[in-house]
């Protein structure tokens, strides 16, 4: 999953750059989670504002995710994102599964 400016063309081609690293360690990848930002009217009024410190995702997305995580059995949620050590810890909680920056796959 990943948070992307909703300028960014490439976000496609970086999932699936995402997927290729995930299985090339083995993991089956079950969905793809993105977050636009700046893709709706209201959005794109808040580009210049800073991520969610927390999840970097909206509360909504972020319960969505984490729904999805739990009802497939997700032992791993992968970020294209760098995360810090807070939103790791923050996310695992919500997630119910290890949480991983694509980062941690180079």
């Amino acid at each position: 999953m990943g948070l992307f400016s909703a300028k960014d063309k490439e976000f496609v081609s970086k999932l699936n750059l995402l997927a290729s690293l995930v299985e090339a360690h083995g993991g089956q990848v079950v969905s793809r989670q993105v977050q636009r930002r700046g893709v709706s009217s209201g959005g794109a009024g808040r580009m210049g504002d800073p991520f969610s410190r927390r999840t970097l995702l909206s509360p909504g997305r972020a319960r969505e995710v984490a729904d999805d995580c739990r009802r497939r059995g997700v032992g791993v949620a992968i970020f294209a994102n760098p995360l810090t050590d807070h939103q790791r810890a923050v996310l695992m909680e919500m997630f119910g599964c290890l949480v991983l920056s694509g980062d941690d796959l180079r």
